[in-house]
């Protein structure tokens, strides 16, 4: 399912699913823009991998993420921590870490 057909109806209440929705959009964007993807923001696949076959995204280009990432939301991703595999493995990935560490 795309970004673009994502639909309301899960698990969680319709406004926690709206701002995860939202959240993961404005992410996609972010990362469409910052690498000047030929893929539509709206076609990055939440669960698809970043690196590889997934989104095909290279060390450099996860770099380039995580500083607008830490522009654009105020956190900090240092290039040697433990955690990066689990936080850049997905768009949804990325957006969660993202949802829980933001101070903008």
């Amino acid at each position: 399912m795309s970004l673009s057909t994502m639909s309301e109806s899960s698990s969680h209440p319709a406004a926690a699913s709206a701002a995860d929705a939202a959240l993961l959009r404005e992410v996609a964007e972010l990362v469409a823009s910052a690498l000047n993807l030929e893929t539509a923001a709206a076609d990055i696949e939440p669960d698809d991998p970043l690196y590889g076959d997934g989104l095909g995204l290279d060390s450099i280009d996860i770099l380039e993420i995580a500083l607008v990432v830490s522009k654009r939301y105020g956190l900090q991703l240092r290039a040697g921590h433990e955690d990066n595999h689990a936080i850049f493995h997905s768009l949804r990935s990325l957006s969660e870490h993202i949802a829980l560490q933001r101070t903008q």
